[in-house]
């Protein structure tokens, strides 16, 4: 009877124990406990949230996040309902779906990019012996937007520039390639800089705007050909030497290249002389969204993480830190273009692509 009370006494302390065991992870999960945030954002960002780092930092700060990622002025065309936040390329698309959705208050610009024009040495070279670039060092240099305008209006092809008949690669007509600029913010930004540029230095606004610069958009789009609808897949094209020999990206994608340690030889980073700025733009659709949005403004670890990725935070450009062979750290010399209302600029797409 005794062994029998002693094997039942035992179950019973034994069940105590696992109780106690259980209930004090219940209670480690419940001080570890995060928020699970919903959000769609540029592909461009992708990266950056699924980086390990980024995890803990926003762990340590109660938050998990399960991010989509689309087109940015595709975005228009989703149900967010049931997602905490959008998180697009660009102020244009923000504000768009700032007034479907309802949303008041400021939105915040955690961090932002530069536009750029990636290229092999090869064609940086043969753009500065033809006057369409300059060079600052044999991996940086200054794109001259209105000489590339010239050369789209008149058709101009790689064959008529000297010097490039000793490349193979560098064949038919002259052009950038950028993403659609119907469903990808990098691709209506290269219109808004170019547009300015063919308007003379003046936002297009109005009817007229778009009548006179509608001719060289075009050229610009139409001999692209298909369009990709997302700029990650454009720059790993181009980097895995796939891609035409002229790409219009972020300036963070190149960033955030050079900061994992590849520095490709013959990559030369072209500033536009006139360019346009990708805010990141955030629409909170929740009180949890409009928190995380908050703290990837403020939170130094975040910030840092953010100029890892290649991206400028807002506010302090000393943070941008990068290996100034390839890029500027200061934007000295570089014109930002105003950006057309979103409608406009919708317009300019619709009109550009045919």
């Amino acid at each position: 009877m005794r062994r029998i009370v002693g094997i039942v006494l035992a179950v019973v302390l034994m069940g105590g124990v696992v109780a106690a065991v259980l209930a004090g992870r219940e209670a480690d999960d419940k001080g570890t406990a995060t928020k699970t945030v919903r959000m769609v954002i540029g592909s461009e960002k992708a990266e950056y949230f699924a980086d390990p780092a980024v995890v803990k930092a926003l762990a340590a700060k109660g938050y998990t996040v399960k991010a989509e990622t689309s087109g940015s002025w595709a975005m228009e065309g989703l149900d967010l309902k049931g997602y905490d936040l959008a998180f697009p390329s660009s102020q244009a698309p923000a504000v768009e779906l700032a007034a479907r959705y309802r949303v008041h208050g400021a939105l915040p610009r955690p961090f932002y990019s530069p536009l750029v024009v990636v290229a092999h040495r090869s064609a940086a070279q043969v753009l500065a012996a033809n006057g369409l670039a300059t060079l600052d060092t044999g991996h940086r240099g200054t794109l001259t937007m209105a000489a590339l305008l010239d050369a789209a209006r008149h058709d101009r092809t790689w064959q008529q520039l000297k010097g490039a008949s000793g490349y193979g690669e560098l064949s038919g007509t002259l052009f950038i390639a950028s993403t659609d600029p119907e469903s990808s913010n990098s691709g209506a930004l290269y219109l808004a800089a170019a547009s300015y540029v063919a308007n003379g230095g003046r936002v297009v606004s109005d009817k007229g705007g778009l009548d006179r610069t509608e001719p060289v958009l075009r050229k610009l789009v139409t001999v692209q050909g298909a369009q990709q609808t997302g700029s990650d897949a454009v720059f790993r094209d181009f980097v895995s030497g796939a891609g035409n020999p002229l790409v219009w990206v972020y300036e963070s994608q190149v960033a955030s290249l050079l900061a994992g340690g590849q520095k490709p030889g013959d990559l030369v980073v072209l500033y536009p002389d006139t360019t346009v700025d990708s805010d990141h733009t955030v629409v909170p659709l929740t009180d949890t969204g409009r928190a995380l949005a908050e703290l990837l403004s403020t939170d130094r670890e975040l910030r840092r993480l953010a100029v890892r990725h290649g991206f400028r935070p807002q506010g302090d450009t000393s943070e941008f830190a990068t290996d100034t062979t390839y890029l500027k750290q200061r934007l000295t010399g570089v014109r930002q273009a105003p950006v057309p209302t979103s409608a406009v600029l919708h317009e300019m797409a619709r009109r550009a692509r045919g």
